[in-house]
């Protein structure tokens, strides 16, 4: 129900937008209605968002799986602060 709704709304935006617009993109030119028009740009710029966030999201998830493929990682040996003082004044 709610994308029928979202339908009627663009539809609306589309029809009520019909004056004619002129658009150049990468050297092409020519004319659309401005809903249309619009509407392309806010797809490019939702495509321009995604494809990059995608792709480090992939990339994150590749990284994750590899060390989680090697193994847990060792520990570090505790450092002089991190033992007690009694210990400490031993050596």
């Amino acid at each position: 129900m709610l994308f029928a709704l979202v339908l009627l709304l663009l539809l609306i935006f589309l029809l009520q937008n019909g004056q004619p617009a002129e658009v150049s993109f990468f050297g092409a030119h020519g004319q659309l209605p401005m809903g249309v028009a619009l509407l392309l740009a806010a797809v490019f710029g939702v495509l321009l968002v995604a494809l990059p966030g995608t792709a480090r999201i992939v990339q994150l998830r590749l990284l994750s799986r590899r060390r989680a493929a090697a193994g847990p990682r060792t520990a570090l040996p505790p450092s002089p602060a991190d033992e007690p003082a009694d210990e400490r004044t031993r050596r």
